[in-house]
């Protein structure tokens, strides 16, 4: 099979260049920090694209098939071209200074910031981070920010948005009250509802309606506009909770609520910023750097469901 420039996943090559050298997917995935479900994933997804088996796993380690000892021989000077361009790359980071600003919601600043600023910081150590943590919209065009993660693509014109994900939205409750949930079989039979929200859940309601979900005010049992304590109330198991998969799948004290359904929502998440992006060597540094991370964790819709 003949795979074009254009269709080379050089994610999925670069983790099994790391997995032939280090002898083990584990390792492997310490080494490029991902996940090793996720290096396995891609190994796998270029084993399926190029039709062929790159390792027999044996049980001292893997080993190499004809196959793989010949993709790793011409992955070689790939390889050194790629280390190259990294150190490019990094000694443009390290000669970069000043301050970037970055807008989240609280989920995000709670849950998925903290491992992202460890990647910028790793790779952008001279770049001053201020991160702006609220669920309102903050005004980029007047620069309350240079860049921002938000849920909805923006429709002024003179901004850039980058689609990172796709990302499906659950109920999660304790097991225990996922459990009461399991064999209902429609939305509309689902009754007796504690859900935690915000004080305003009118689009949430009006998005679930077309579902089959009959849900109004009285179902939000307790209402917050902090995320944070949503997530704590929901542990607790005081009710259900609307969290985004990648987030409720890491809480092993929680569990998806009506997980036959498929989940209610699925939710893009853009990366949004001004077009100084394309004067402002800092900004676009972090504004690639982001993507990267996103592509690195290789969360998308398809794998999810």
């Amino acid at each position: 099979m003949t795979i074009s420039y254009e269709q080379l996943d050089w994610n999925a090559l670069k983790a099994f260049v790391t997995a032939a050298q280090s002898g083990s997917f584990s390792k492997a995935a310490k080494r490029i920090g991902v996940t090793q479900p996720t290096l396995s994933r891609q190994i796998y997804s270029l084993e399926q694209s190029l039709n062929v088996t790159l390792f027999e796993r044996l049980s001292t380690g893997l080993q190499l098939t004809t196959a793989g000892q010949q993709l790793l021989a011409s992955a070689g000077p790939m390889t050194g071209a790629a280390q190259q361009v990294s150190l490019t790359v990094s000694g443009l980071a390290e000669s970069l200074e000043g301050e970037v600003s970055l807008s989240v919601s609280e989920i995000d600043a709670l849950f998925r910031v903290p491992d992202l600023v460890r990647y910028l910081r790793m790779h952008a150590p001279t770049i001053h981070l201020t991160i702006h943590v609220d669920n309102q919209v903050s005004d980029i065009k007047r620069r309350d920010t240079d860049i921002a993660l938000r849920s909805f693509r923006p429709s002024e014109p003179d901004l850039i948005a980058k689609r990172l994900i796709d990302e499906p939205i659950w109920f999660y409750g304790t097991h225990e009250l996922a459990a009461r949930f399991k064999d209902v079989a429609t939305p509309s039979e689902a009754t007796n509802l504690q859900i935690i929200g915000f004080e305003r859940n009118d689009e949430l309601i009006n998005r679930l309606k077309p579902l089959g979900w009959h849900l109004d005010q009285s179902h939000f049992a307790i209402v917050t506009s902090f995320q944070g304590l949503q997530w704590q109330l929901v542990k607790k198991g005081l009710g259900l909770g609307f969290f985004p998969q990648a987030i409720g799948d890491q809480e092993t004290s929680l569990a998806r609520a009506f997980e036959q359904f498929g989940p209610p929502v699925i939710v893009p998440l853009w990366l949004v910023t001004h077009r100084e992006l394309h004067t402002s060597p800092k900004i676009r540094l972090i504004f690639d750097l982001i993507v990267a991370w996103f592509e690195q964790q290789n969360v998308n819709t398809e794998e999810a469901l």
